[in-house]
């Protein structure tokens, strides 16, 4: 394998950790590896901390290749815990506020469900990775500060329930880049009047790329240690 020349690895990002984090991790050890203090490194289309799942790596030249491999169609598992609300429309923020379930029918819920489908308006969350006047919106967020985003126009290939078990439901959802499922639980729970916040979240594919197809990241220094590798002659930095 060529690192500098440029290669593309698959992880399962784990849960707690950040994306940004994954990516120096990665970096640290091709560079030790390599024998080398700088290594073009990136990912493929953020993960939040609190997600799990694909995670594509570029590395040296294959980083120009990064806009094409994000642009992919993404598939997710989601957790929606019904009935309560965050700031952050997830686990990261405690519950700011609750509501009634008790109107909500499984049936209810495959009905708004299907309102999702197709060409949509999403607002991004506050606690998001968006920027707002050159900042980005969770540092903002994250000071108190309120933050005004717009609409983003996406597309919703497929939605649908594989649990039902209130408070909680568990959806399969498949969407175009800059699909924010934290924005979905937000949307859905409003839709249902009850309130809803995310309390997993799994990506399963990108593009062609399955998480059973990806590596653990503990399995990295390991699987790196098996490989056989070839020094471009460039320096790539």
């Amino acid at each position: 394998m060529d690192f500098k020349a440029g290669e593309v690895l698959c992880f399962d990002k784990p849960y707690g950790y950040t994306s940004f984090y994954i990516v120096g991790r990665v970096r640290w050890h091709l560079c030790r590896k390599l024998g080398v203090t700088k290594l073009k490194v990136g990912h493929a289309g953020t993960l939040d901390p609190l997600a799990t799942g694909v995670l594509i790596i570029c590395t040296g030249k294959a980083t120009k290749r990064i806009v094409e491999l994000q642009s992919g169609t993404k598939e997710y598992i989601a957790t929606i815990r019904l009935g309560a609300t965050t700031p952050s429309f997830d686990l990261e923020k405690p519950i700011d506020a609750t509501y009634p379930t008790g109107h909500i029918t499984r049936q209810l819920v495959e009905d708004v469900l299907k309102r999702f489908e197709g060409t949509i308006e999403q607002i991004p969350p506050s606690f998001s990775a968006c920027k707002v006047d050159g900042k980005r919106a969770y540092k903002i967020a994250r000071k108190g500060h309120e933050v005004e985003l717009k609409p983003k126009t996406l597309q919703i290939d497929c939605i649908e329930m594989l649990n039902y078990s209130l408070p909680d439901i568990t959806i399969r959802i498949v969407c175009s880049k800059g699909t924010y499922i934290r924005a979905m639980a937000r949307d859905i729970g409003q839709a249902l009047e009850s309130g809803g916040h995310l309390t997993a979240l799994r990506r399963s594919r990108v593009g062609e790329v399955r998480v059973e197809d990806c590596m653990n990241l503990d399995d990295f220094p390991e699987w790196l240690d098996r490989q056989e590798i070839t020094e471009t002659q460039e320096n790539e930095q």
